[in-house]
């Protein structure tokens, strides 16, 4: 299948899918991270190339109901709108199989999610809600189990749980450091959805 990993930079996806054969190609503002094919530029000039599914990575800088603190500053509810209107054209965008993931936020109210996954519910030993709103694709079924969910004390001495601690207090590392997508996560949508062929029929 020809897929293409919208607003991804790690290339983690990308190479999950790449690896068991399918033409992968991965799309964000950034340079890739990892050699590869990717397209450096706005995902929606290319949604109309051909591709047979979207795995997409929207921002959630404006979606996100972790940022309900700076909710009602000026100007975030017209960049909350635009985030929304984003994601409405990789949904609407033609392509046949289309998962969209985003923490727990705004999206919930344009659609409800059709599944709800954690990185340790796929071997990884992290913790980090994570919702999916699929289109012609099936929930993904979990794989090996990890128990260890670390926490760390964040400045003003709450538990948080944490996909990375290594950032210190980098704002900008720490933003790509939580954009990168999960490898447990990554093979298992490659090894599920990467079954079905281009005609929409289960590879045997």
């Amino acid at each position: 299948m020809r897929v293409l990993v919208a607003c991804e930079f790690s290339g983690i996806v990308r190479e999950a899918f790449a690896e068991r054969g399918h033409d992968a190609w991965s799309c964000d503002l950034l340079p890739t991270e990892i050699p590869g094919n990717h397209i450096q530029g706005d995902v929606l000039e290319i949604l109309n190339q051909g591709w047979d599914m979207m795995i997409a990575h929207p921002p959630c800088t404006y979606l996100s109901y972790a940022a309900m603190g700076v909710w009602d500053k000026p100007g975030r509810m017209e960049k909350r709108q635009e985030a929304i209107g984003f994601v409405k054209s990789l949904w609407n965008s033609g392509i046949p199989r289309i998962a969209i993931e985003n923490p727990l936020g705004e999206l919930i109210k344009w659609r409800q999610c059709d599944q709800i996954i954690n990185p340790f519910d796929f071997g990884e030993p992290k913790r980090k809600r994570i919702l999916l709103w699929l289109k012609n694709l099936p929930p993904l079924i979990f794989g090996l189990q990890c128990e260890a969910r670390p926490i760390y004390i964040n400045k003003k001495g709450r538990k948080i749980y944490s996909t990375d601690n290594t950032s210190g207090w980098d704002k900008e590392r720490q933003r790509k450091d939580r954009s990168r997508f999960f490898p447990g996560i990554a093979d298992a949508m490659a090894k599920q959805w990467g079954q079905f062929s281009v005609a929409g029929q289960d590879k045997k």
